[in-house]
């Protein structure tokens, strides 16, 4: 049976209970929150509205007491159905006073003067609201003053409660479901771009509240590409076809890929994935505590590169969670402790020729004695699509 919708109360009081803890030692009086993801790990406020740039959103957490929300009237009725109690809203866009007034008459009212306000400020961070109204809201709160947090949300959401996992766990769940039905969609003479759209349709018809992300590639001996969007070129024999998926399922992320060949694969592709597989498992074997996300780098780099330092990609996996990437980045200059809760990806990748490359990714989670699967992990031997 699935877990119910969002999260009860006390999964939210415990969040907050710890982030007032590091407030406290830190010596900061409240955090104010702007982004989506950070705005929902404290009240649950779940919404697509985010993808109009139009609104601002703010959540005050106070060192003591509940969080405040400070939102546009539209959000009023769904914020109420979480466990926030305290919403001051205004009607928005507001272009004279588009909610400065009330966000600093609110700071001012849950501060003291001389307070120290913390905004999340380090890597992988934004600041969700325009500048000009940042300097006015700073101008009008009078001796009291914004610092970073001290990636006290950045460190704590890292660590996921076992309900987290659990929906994290159900998003791999469908997108497993997904892939399984790639031989429905994919074949040879059907454009990318419409194997794209269908399998999408997988992932919605398997369970997928949506699919923010899907990204993939297609031609002879890999591809040159992750990122770039589907073109209407058709698959043809010889291809390898990968899709690359990040699907929600209550607000939860998973972020994993599949590479498949259509028709008997190259000796170099099939030697490639074999590779990259052997990869991912020498990652999957250094993911326990105590080990570095460098360490997790290192590991599948060997293997992928004969340890030089990885390729252009930058990174060999990272955080994942209510955001289809999070940190920690697995590069070698990342040297953050690998903890239980912590759920991650490992994506290495390789160069098949000289303009063709491949990856592969998995998702896993950090327990007491190592790592445990998330998505169900390949087979060494590439996919088949056509015989």
């Amino acid at each position: 049976m699935s877990d119910p919708r969002g999260f009860p109360p006390a999964e939210y009081r415990e969040r907050l209970a710890k982030a007032q803890a590091a407030m406290a030692k830190a010596g900061l009086s409240a955090l104010l929150l702007t982004t989506e993801a950070d705005l929902r790990y404290f009240s649950g406020f779940l919404t697509r509205f985010w993808e109009s740039p139009t609104r601002p959103w703010f959540l005050i957490v106070p060192r003591t007491g509940d969080p405040v929300a400070v939102i546009p009237s539209i959000g009023v009725p769904l914020m109420a159905s979480t466990w926030i109690a305290d919403i001051r809203s205004w009607r928005a866009p507001d272009y004279d006073d588009d909610g400065v007034s009330l966000l600093a008459t609110t700071l001012c009212e849950i501060t003291s003067e001389g307070a120290v306000i913390g905004v999340p400020r380090g890597l992988a961070t934004h600041l969700r609201m325009p500048l000009g109204d940042w300097d006015r809201v700073q101008a009008a709160v009078g001796s009291r003053r914004f610092e970073g947090d001290g990636a006290i949300v950045q460190s704590q959401r890292m660590i996921k409660s076992p309900a987290e996992i659990r929906k994290i766990s159900a998003a791999c769940a469908v997108a497993d479901r997904a892939f399984a039905r790639v031989a429905e969609i994919a074949r040879t003479g059907v454009p990318l771009s419409e194997v794209f759209r269908r399998f999408q349709m997988l992932c919605l018809a398997e369970g997928a509240d949506w699919v923010p992300y899907l990204a993939g590639a297609a031609g002879p001996m890999g591809y040159s590409d992750v990122i770039s969007p589907a073109t209407d070129r058709p698959l043809a024999l010889g291809d390898v076809l990968m899709l690359d998926t990040g699907l929600v399922v209550d607000g939860y992320f998973c972020d994993f890929d599949r590479n498949f060949s259509l028709g008997p694969p190259e000796a170099a592709v099939a030697e490639a994935h074999d590779t990259l597989i052997a990869a991912t498992l020498a990652g999957f074997e250094a993911a326990r505590p105590g080990n570095t996300a460098a360490d997790l780098f290192h590991a599948m780099d060997r293997i992928v590169t004969g340890g030089a330092g990885g390729s252009d990609a930058g990174r060999l996996g990272h955080g994942l969670g209510m955001q289809l990437t999070e940190q920690p980045s697995l590069i070698p200059a990342d040297h953050t402790p690998l903890a239980p809760g912590m759920v991650l990806t490992l994506e290495p990748g390789m160069v098949v020729s000289e303009d063709r490359i491949m990856v592969h990714e998995e998702n896993i989670v950090i327990t007491e004695t190592g790592a445990a699967w998330l998505s169900t992990p390949a087979a060494a031997r590439i996919e088949v699509l056509e015989t």
